[in-house]
C-alpha cells in the first residue's frame, strides 16, 4: 500500500509554483527577507520551549547507540557525500552538489524518526533522545561541516554570528522560558506545528523567488531534477544498508536497530531549509534546498514501507524478537 502524500509536501510543490509565476521583486524581497529571519527565530524559539528535558535524561544511559545514531548524521553521510561527489563529479552541476553535501551536514528530523521508531515497535526512548541530540548538535556542528565538506567558508555567507543570533538564540530563549509556557506549547502542539510549517514556507518562497529571478528553472531543468531524485535516492539506500547491517554486525538489538536506521538515515527538512537560508547567499538558497526538499519525501515514503515490514515482522516472531531486547 503506498504512503498518501502528505499535505505539507503539497504545500511545499504550490509555494514552489507561486514563486515560480509569481516572485517577490524589489522592495517585496527585502520585505520577505525580513519576513523570513523572524519566523525562523519563533520557529527555534518554540522548539526551544517545547523540548523534553526528561526524555534527554531518560535516554542517555544507552551511549552506544546514541554515538552510532551520530556518527552516522554527522560522520557517515558527510563522507558518503563527498565519495560520491569524487566518483561522480559531473552527475550534477557545482550549485546541486553544493545542496546535496549541505543535506548530508543536516541533523536528523524529530518527529518522523520517532513515529517510525515507534510504528517498527523500536526503541522509542532512545530514538527520542537521539533525534533530539542532533537536531541540538546541529545548530553547532553543521555550519561547521558544511564548511569543511562544501569547502567555502560558512562565515562569509551568514556563519556562525548568523546561527548563534537567529537559531541558537531563540532556541535557549525558548528552552529558559519552558517553566511558564511549556505547557501551553504542548497544549497546542497542532497550532504550534502549523506555525513552523508556515514558516518553513515563507523561507522557501522568499529563496525560490530570489532564485527565480536569477534564472533557477534556466539552471535546473528536467533532466537535473530527475538526476536530483537518483542521487537522493541512492544515498538514502546506502545509509539504510549501512545502518541495517551495520548494527547487526555491532551486537545491537532489534529494538535498537529499529531506533539506528529511522533515526541515523533521516534528514530534517524542518531545521535545514532556515539553515540553509542563514548560510548561503540568497539567490543559491532556492537550488541548494531542492535536494532537500526531494530527499524529505523519498526518505517518508521509503521509511514508512520499511516500518511497516519491521512491524508485521515483530507480529510474526514475538517471542524471537522479546529474546533479542
Amino acid at each position: 500500500m503506498f504512503r498518501k502524500i502528505d499535505t505539507f509536501l503539497l504545500c511545499l510543490v504550490a509555494t514552489i509554483l507561486i514563486a515560480t509565476f509569481f516572485p517577490c521583486t524589489g522592495n517585496g524581497i527585502k520585505f520577505f527577507q525580513t519576513l523570513a529571519i523572524i519566523v525562523i527565530g519563533v520557529m527555534f524559539f518554540f522548539q526551544g520551549a517545547r523540548l523534553s528535558r526528561r526524555a534527554i535524561i531518560d535516554g542517555m544511559t544507552n551511549w552506544r547507540l546514541h554515538l552510532a545514531i551520530l556518527g552516522c548524521t554527522f560522520v557517515g553521510f558527510p563522507l558518503l557525500g563527498t565519495g560520491f561527489h569524487a566518483l561522480f563529479p559531473a552527475f550534477l552541476d557545482a550549485d546541486t552538489w553544493t545542496g546535496l553535501l549541505f543535506l548530508c551536514c543536516l541533523p536528523s528530523t524529530v518527529q518522523s524518526s520517532i513515529a517510525f521508531t515507534s510504528i517498527g515497535q523500536g526503541n522509542v526512548a532512545a530514538a527520542i533522545c537521539s533525534a533530539t541530540m542532533s537536531n541540538i548538535m546541529g545548530i553547532f556542528v553543521t555550519p561547521l561541516l558544511t564548511g569543511l565538506v562544501v569547502h567555502q567558508s560558512a562565515s562569509s555567507q551568514g556563519g556562525i554570528t548568523s546561527i548563534m543570533l537567529q537559531l541558537l538564540l531563540p532556541f535557549m530563549l525558548g528552552q529558559m522560558a519552558q517553566p511558564w509556557i511549556g505547557a501551553w506549547v504542548h497544549r497546542y502542539k497542532p497550532l504550534i506545528s502549523m506555525t513552523d510549517r508556515t514558516s518553513i514556507l515563507i523561507v522557501v518562497y522568499t529563496a525560490f523567488s530570489e532564485a527565480v529571478v536569477q534564472g533557477l528553472w534556466h539552471r535546473v531543468p528536467a533532466a537535473q531534477i530527475a538526476r536530483i531524485m537518483a542521487a537522493d535516492s541512492l544515498l538514502l539506500f546506502t545509509v539504510l544498508v549501512l545502518t541495517t547491517y551495520g548494527s547487526r554486525l555491532l551486537g545491537f538489538s532489534r529494538r535498537d536497530e529499529v531506533a539506528i536506521v529511522f533515526c541515523g538515515s533521516k534528514k530534517t527538512l524542518a531545521s535545514g531549509v532556515p539553515m540553509a537560508n542563514v548560510l548561503f547567499a540568497g539567490p543559491m538558497v532556492g537550488i541548494i534546498v531542492l535536494p532537500l526538499m526531494i530527499y524529505h519525501q523519498i526518505q517518508l515514503f521509503v521509511c514508512a514501507t520499511l516500518a511497516r515490514r519491521y512491524a508485521r515482522n515483530a507480529a510474526i516472531r514475538p517471542d524471537a524478537i522479546a529474546r533479542q531486547t
